[in-house]
């Protein structure tokens, strides 16, 4: 029994809410840093191959020197809302009944109403952040939209002569002429292959782990700013109490006074 009690007192202090946020978040964070960084090498083998595009000597910035500075940047967010959802997961538990229990209203006051603020403002920042990154992210999704849809209209109109340069989005500047029309093989063998179909899916993918890391993010908000009313109510009742015990103690002051003057006039 005494076991039972202990397992329950446990799982009564897991903060869920917290809990559900952060695996969301980690979903979303790995299905965006995964499938776009396997969107993103696909894309550099579709260039190469198809488009016949190869990397430029030098530090000169091309395309794929981007490519690279997107993987990089992957990794680094990989790293950061991994560690961020410990944090944000250590808050929750210090905010719970459990460490309420073990260190008292005011040790959980006077730290967790500073810490749930300051996530709260930071948490914010980052949902505005992953705002941006799912309205980032839906650019070559929209690309391999238009490119789907070409291959797609080969095949059901005859003769159809369509082609796809890589100037109107923005790939290659306006003295490059980097295009690949229906009636060339390239744009056959792309249309045909699964890596154009497989780079396609997985931007949609990562764009739909932004999307779940935005809605993370949602949730944290409304955990910590429930986090930082519950200790800020907690701070008031700790005040309340300690007045309400110093004007006990004064009016128990004033009648043991007012006993001690009676019985010293009474002898």
């Amino acid at each position: 029994m005494g076991c039972f009690e202990c397992c329950i007192k446990c799982l009564g202090g897991i903060p869920y809410a917290s809990l559900i946020a952060t695996i969301l978040l980690y979903a979303g964070v790995a299905l965006f840093c995964g499938c776009g960084h396997e969107a993103l090498s696909g894309t550099v083998n579709i260039l190469q191959t198809y488009f016949e595009m190869a990397r430029t000597a030098g530090d000169t910035l091309d395309v794929f020197t981007m490519i690279d500075i997107f993987k990089y940047v992957i990794y680094g967010i990989a790293a950061a809302f991994f560690v961020y959802g410990i944090l944000l997961m250590v808050e929750g538990f210090f905010t719970t009944g459990a460490i309420k229990d073990l260190y008292g209203d005011f040790k959980i006051t006077t730290c967790g109403r500073c810490v749930s603020a300051w996530f709260i403002m930071l948490t914010y920042l980052f949902m505005l952040a992953w705002l941006g990154v799912t309205a980032f992210t839906s650019l070559p999704v929209y690309m391999y939209f238009n490119v789907w849809t070409i291959c797609r209209n080969t095949t059901l109109v005859e003769g159809a002569n369509l082609c796809l340069d890589l100037r109107q989005f923005g790939i290659v500047t306006i003295g490059e002429e980097k295009k690949i029309c229906t009636v060339s093989e390239n744009f056959l063998r792309m249309c045909e292959s699964t890596e154009l179909n497989m780079t396609f899916h997985l931007f949609i993918v990562a764009l739909a782990g932004a999307g779940a890391a935005v809605i993370a993010m949602v949730h944290y908000l409304m955990v910590l700013s429930a986090n930082w009313a519950y200790v800020k109510d907690a701070c008031r009742m700790q005040k309340y109490e300690d007045i309400k015990s110093k004007e006990e103690q004064e009016l128990h002051d004033i009648h043991s006074t007012r006993s001690k003057e009676r019985l010293n006039a009474y002898t």
